[in-house]
């Protein structure tokens, strides 16, 4: 990307590569304006093979600008959830090798596969108890499960990586897939199981190694409980004429939506992004 009149060093000179990057980092004015990643994750996810034409109008004295909307893979995902829970095609891919040419960086996670499995009857029973808080007896349970609509199956997710900044990039991509996981198995009414990353090139920073040793000579917290809050409940189960489409409902997801219950962290640590 060329820098104009506006976007040049104090020298007058145009920018270098590291110089910009720098000022996408701390200029947030700069980033808003140059800081345009190409069609990575969301565009391959929601909108694979988008497409932008110009057709021209009727009269010939002009020019309409199409856009196509692409394949919206988390939709498909969720339909073919609820219809063919056993598929072993039940992928999303943001690997587009047309379009890697646009992104300022090719996807690190390029995709991700979910996989589902019948769940027992003692399985929906101890997930049910765990549910309501209490201790209840065997007769009648399992109608009375399928009245309230226990899953009856559970969800895994493993999501595929080619290269792993260990100490910064990980733990994001890990919290993440781990509340896709619960999105989607609250969508498709089951219950989240496994989340299994299949990592390549893992790999550790010369200028992250002090901060790894302080961060493996620390003493873990009890997990926290991931809570949802009402709104998020009610966006996923509200129905007005029909059904909502996952692919609406995800548009009013708002990160306040989840909140983590007994949460405890030790002092931040801090690190350079290395490029």
């Amino acid at each position: 990307m060329k820098a104009n009149k506006n976007d040049l060093h104090e020298s007058g000179r145009p920018l270098t590569q590291e110089e910009f990057i720098n000022k996408i980092k701390t200029d947030d004015e700069f980033a808003k304006k140059w800081g345009e990643l190409g069609p990575i994750y969301g565009s391959q996810w929601r909108s694979w093979g988008k497409d932008f034409k110009q057709i021209p109008n009727e009269t010939g004295d002009g020019v309409y600008d199409i856009t196509t909307t692409g394949i919206d893979q988390i939709q498909n995902l969720i339909n073919d959830l609820k219809t063919n829970p056993d598929s072993r095609r039940l992928m999303v891919n943001a690997w587009n090798v047309g379009e890697l040419h646009q992104m300022v960086l090719p996807p690190c996670h390029y995709g991700f596969q979910v996989y589902t499995r019948e769940l027992s009857e003692s399985e929906r029973f101890n997930w049910y108890g765990n549910r309501i808080g209490s201790h209840m007896h065997h007769d009648h349970i399992v109608q009375e499960m399928d009245q309230e609509n226990v899953p009856t199956r559970a969800i895994s997710l493993m999501w595929n990586q080619r290269s792993v900044d260990t100490f910064l990039g990980l733990p994001f991509n890990i919290a993440s897939y781990g509340l896709l996981l619960e999105i989607i198995a609250k969508e498709v009414n089951m219950i989240p199981d496994e989340l299994i990353g299949n990592l390549g090139d893992v790999h550790l920073y010369n200028n992250h190694i002090e901060q790894a040793k302080e961060q493996i000579g620390r003493e873990p917290f009890e997990l926290p409980k991931l809570w949802c809050l009402d709104e998020y409940h009610y966006l996923m189960d509200k129905e007005l004429v029909g059904p909502i489409p996952f692919n609406e409902k995800i548009e009013e997801f708002r990160s306040d939506f989840f909140t983590m219950h007994n949460y405890e962290s030790h002092p931040a640590i801090k690190a350079p992004l290395s490029n």
